[in-house]
């Protein structure tokens, strides 16, 4: 299982051609997400994805603990995932500390 860090994601995000997974609850999603990522709740990650496999999948949850076990998972199902370090909290973090975040 590899890990990416919250630049990473967001580097991956902005290519468009990654599937990214949010397994976060359905209101945090939508309360904010990153763009491009697509909400699939925990116990439903498998199903959502049957077929998929080689396709890169980037998983975040909240602080990244859920989508490590969740990525180690999907590899030994075939699938090719990767885990944000520090999840969706490391991501927000380093996005508001952007300073065009802050309007400079």
């Amino acid at each position: 299982m590899e890990t990416i860090s919250a630049r990473e994601l967001e580097r991956y995000a902005r290519e468009g051609k990654y599937l990214i997974i949010d397994l976060r609850s359905r209101e945090d999603y939508r309360q904010d997400h990153v763009r491009g990522a697509v909400n699939v709740p925990q116990g439903r990650f498998r199903a959502e994805l049957s077929g998929r496999q080689g396709e890169t999948v980037i998983l975040y949850c909240d602080r990244g603990a859920l989508s490590m076990a969740v990525s180690r998972e999907l590899e030994k199902h075939g699938y090719h995932a990767k885990s944000v370090v520090g999840g969706f909290r490391a991501y927000r973090e380093q996005r508001d500390a952007r300073p065009a975040a802050r309007g400079m």
